[in-house]
C-alpha cells in the first residue's frame, strides 16, 4: 500500500512521541529513542488487544514516521493496522511494507474534518446516508461508537459488495 499521511497531532497519544523537555542533544536523542521504542511497543500492544490478525508484526518509529512489517490475515486487517498507528498523536506518515495472506480490493481513505458524521461520509461515499453502519463496521474496533469521530481522523472507507 506505501506511504500514508496523517495530521501528526490529531488522534490517541501515544507517550508523548515527537516531543522533549532534554536541554542537551545527546540525552534527548537517547530519551527520543526510548520514547519511540516504547510507543511502537504500545501500538504492537494496541494491535493485539484489538486482536487483528498479523504476523510477524514489527513498528518502528523514527520521529513522526511509523515503518511496519508483518503478515496481515486480510487487506481489511491490513488497512486497520495503519490506521490504529496512523491515528495516534505523533504519527505524520505510516510506511506500511505488510503483506496480506488473503487478498480482497483496497479500500478508500476518508479524513474526517469538522462536522463531518459517518452518515454524511456514507452519503459522499455510497449515496446513502443510510449506509453509515458500512463505515462504522469496517473502523471496528477502533471506533466503539458512530458517534465518536474526530476531525484528522483517518477512515476506512470499503467497496460496497
Amino acid at each position: 500500500m506505501g506511504l500514508f499521511s496523517f495530521i501528526k497531532n490529531a488522534g490517541a497519544k501515544v507517550f508523548g512521541i515527537g516531543t522533549t523537555d532534554a536541554e542537551d542533544a545527546e540525552a534527548a536523542a537517547a530519551e527520543a529513542l526510548k520514547l519511540e521504542k516504547a510507543a511502537a511497543e504500545k501500538l504492537k500492544q494496541t494491535i493485539v488487544d484489538l486482536q487483528l490478525q498479523i504476523e510477524n508484526l514489527n513498528i518502528f518509529i523514527d520521529e513522526d514516521i511509523a515503518i511496519v512489517t508483518g503478515l496481515a490475515y486480510d487487506q481489511a486487517t491490513k488497512e486497520k493496522v495503519v490506521l490504529v498507528i496512523g491515528n495516534s498523536k505523533g504519527i505524520a506518515i505510516v510506511d506500511d511494507q505488510m503483506t496480506v495472506e488473503h487478498t480482497e480490493p483496497e479500500a478508500q481513505f476518508h479524513t474526517v474534518i469538522s462536522g463531518d458524521t459517518l452518515g454524511k461520509i456514507a452519503k459522499e461515499f455510497y449515496d446513502d446516508a443510510m449506509k453509515y453502519p458500512v463505515i462504522f463496521e469496517a473502523n471496528k474496533p477502533m471506533l466503539t461508537d458512530p458517534d465518536k469521530i474526530y476531525p484528522g481522523q483517518l477512515l476506512r472507507i470499503p467497496a460496497l459488495n
